[in-house]
């Protein structure tokens, strides 16, 4: 059986532009079918009622919608769209998604916050496509080497293997912290494991010295340091994960997890071998 997924994005997330791709890394697995819809970078409840509507031509088995702030009146006129629709949906958000929980659980749909996946410094004098794309690139990375991403497209596998296997699916209802999250990145060195959880509580602080900088500071040279520092924050926090991954490489113990081409999730860790 194909499972058929339909991914919404409304605006954006870190985890956004790789979110289809964590299913299907090498693009050769047999048991979905993927297919995107994007607002770019608005979420206005016109937009999001557009592809809302626009993925449901597809008749998916499936829907992942992503967005900042699963409460917005965007994501929100979505999110009952689909609820409407009767599709198994799963919402994937950042932290201040969780205010949208008990509606979320309330319209059967399951969600995944990420804590973690911080707001960008969107000041016009300080925010230009070099700086977005940086920030992005950096967060990213922590997500996943921090074990965020592991944990999310370990929980949408699960769904589709119960759809998969023609059963009604439990949709996850969990806030990715560092207690879930950490245990997923399967460290074995304990630094590695110190640093990582460093890494995901900097990278997770970044959004409230964002707030500060973007929605509570006047005056562009007071701002501006603000959401300056969130930025160098947020950079550190990505050379704190990638020395966690290296620490791992040195031992020859990274957790490696690819999919097989029917969807099963394999493992290895000695760098040479086969996953199974």
């Amino acid at each position: 059986m194909v499972v058929k997924i339909g991914v919404i994005k409304a605006g954006n997330i870190g985890i956004s532009p790789v979110i289809d791709l964590l299913l299907d890394e090498r693009a050769d697995r047999e048991n979905i079918d993927t297919r995107v819809v994007t607002s770019g970078a608005k979420l206005n409840p016109e937009q999001c009622v557009e592809i809302t509507k626009k993925i449901l031509e597809f008749k998916p088995q499936l829907i992942i919608f992503l967005s900042p702030n699963a409460g917005l009146p965007g994501p929100t006129k979505a999110r009952e769209i689909l609820a409407e629709a009767k599709v198994p949906t799963i919402i994937i958000s950042d932290a201040p998604g969780k205010k949208a929980t008990e509606d979320i659980e309330a319209k059967g749909q399951g969600y995944l916050i990420l804590v973690a996946d911080s707001m960008i410094g969107a000041r016009r004098p300080f925010l230009d496509p070099v700086e977005m794309a940086l920030f992005n690139a950096n967060i990213l990375a922590v997500l996943a080497i921090t074990g965020v991403i592991p944990l999310v497209y370990t929980e949408i596998d699960k769904v589709i293997d119960q759809i998969e296997r023609g059963e009604t699916p439990s949709l996850p209802r969990i806030v990715v912290n560092k207690k879930n999250a950490i245990p997923a990145a399967g460290f074995t060195n304990p630094y590695a494991r110190n640093k990582a959880m460093a890494a995901h509580e900097l990278c997770k602080a970044v959004a409230g010295v964002n707030v500060e900088g973007c929605f509570k500071t006047k005056g562009r040279e007071n701002y501006m340091p603000i959401v300056g520092a969130a930025h160098e924050m947020m950079r550190e926090a990505f050379l704190l994960a990638d020395q966690a991954r290296e620490i791992e490489k040195y031992g020859n113990t990274v957790l490696r997890r690819p999919h097989a081409p029917d969807g099963k999730v394999l493992s290895k860790r000695d760098f040479a071998e086969k996953p199974v």
